[in-house]
């Protein structure tokens, strides 16, 4: 049965970075670039580490390791503000948009679908993605770093998701590609698709009901097989 004969819609909530946009590259110098200033150096295993998780729990804890903390919540602002900063103009003359995303986000909302985002990213990033994907009319719900007070593998972003969507949790499914955000999709009782983007093994998405290397393996039958 599609979307359009159900009357309990299917819900699907995307994660952006490394889900729709192709970013780690962009996100990964700008982290390098900002942080080289203060002389705290972030290796490329640090940010694989914290991939997908909120910049406030990324900064602690490496600023700490690097015996430059403990940071106050005025430089956890100041610094997250100036490495998003450096991302977004990154990316602006070049929009790096996961391919198969488009027609992925098509192909569902023909189908019936309620569509939504939920990043941990702050709302500046996610307009500047939406936007760059050209994908404004395909979400009915948008969530943030911003909307929220617990980070990924907190399932708060994706709750809030489904509700703002008027969807229950069992009817929606989580696009993911980090383990934090994997595990937030299952502590919300969700469905939970992994894409093995840039940056992931997928032995660290074995969690997730599926897992694909493209989303050009996701269709909008796929998903509804996950749901039953």
């Amino acid at each position: 049965m599609s979307g359009h004969a159900s009357t309990r819609p299917f819900a699907a909530i995307f994660d952006l970075d490394g889900t729709l946009v192709d970013s780690y590259d962009a996100h990964l110098v700008a982290w390098q670039r900002m942080s080289e200033r203060y002389g705290v150096p972030i290796t490329r295993e640090h940010f694989q580490r914290h991939f997908g998780r909120r910049n406030d729990a990324m900064l602690r804890e490496i600023w700490q390791e690097a015996g430059r903390g403990p940071l106050s919540d005025e430089d956890v602002a100041r610094l997250g503000a100036e490495k998003e900063s450096r991302y977004r103009e990154l990316v602006h003359s070049a929009f790096p948009v996961m391919d198969g995303a488009r027609d992925l986000l098509d192909s569902l909302k023909s189908d019936g679908w309620r569509l939504a985002v939920g990043s941990s990213a702050p709302i500046e990033n996610v307009d500047l993605a939406i936007d760059g994907m050209d994908a404004r009319s395909h979400f009915s719900a948008v969530v943030t770093g911003d909307d929220v007070t617990r980070g990924k593998p907190d399932p708060q972003c994706f709750l809030l998701a489904a509700e703002r969507l008027g969807v229950s949790p069992d009817r929606c499914i989580v696009v993911e590609d980090a383990p934090a955000g994997i595990a937030a999709a299952l502590a919300a009782r969700m469905r939970c698709v992994a894409i093995t983007s840039k940056g992931h093994d997928p032995r660290t998405q074995r969690d997730a009901h599926h897992v694909v290397t493209s989303l050009r393996d996701v269709t909008p039958r796929v998903m509804r097989g996950l749901l039953g």
